[in-house]
């Protein structure tokens, strides 16, 4: 499924246990911070800003918009934790940046720097979101799609 984004939209997957949100990097860059270092992540216009939560509902979208506005317009980083981490439980919102990100139900929460890899619930598991030109090719998803104005 293809899904066109502007720069001011934002796409809401929602499935049965979890929720999915995605917007176009823009070009910016961001900043990973890890434990042992800080790492900068150029971008493309088209690469994509993926944000998983483990909600559904008017809740979880405002969380995700909430949390991709931080990090694209105020240039908040993205922090990864260590496995194990105490945390890593309580996270609300995991998020991942690049042209490519795979949904996982097997791996912790927000400890994972390499970024094609997003923790999700089980009905998001394997679902893959790809950056296409103005927009965004979503495969293995089967459930709601929603566009919505960002900014």
């Amino acid at each position: 499924m293809n899904i066109p984004l502007e720069d001011d939209e934002i796409a809401f997957l929602s499935g049965r246990t979890g929720t999915l949100a995605v917007v176009r990097t823009l070009g910016h860059f961001f900043y990973l911070e890890t434990d042992a270092e800080e790492i900068v992540l150029f971008t493309e216009d088209d690469d994509l800003l993926v944000a998983s939560t483990f909600e559904v509902g008017d809740k979880a979208k405002r969380g995700l918009k909430c949390t991709l506005f931080m990090i694209r317009e105020m240039a908040s980083p993205l922090i990864v934790l260590r496995k194990g981490h105490p945390a890593s439980p309580r996270l609300k919102t995991v998020v991942s940046v690049g042209e490519k990100t795979r949904i996982s139900c097997t791996v912790q929460a927000g400890t994972h720097p390499e970024q094609e890899i997003l923790c999700g619930t089980c009905d998001l598991d394997g679902v893959l979101v790809l950056s296409s030109p103005g927009g965004a090719e979503v495969k293995n998803f089967a459930g709601v799609v929603v566009t919505e104005k960002f900014l």
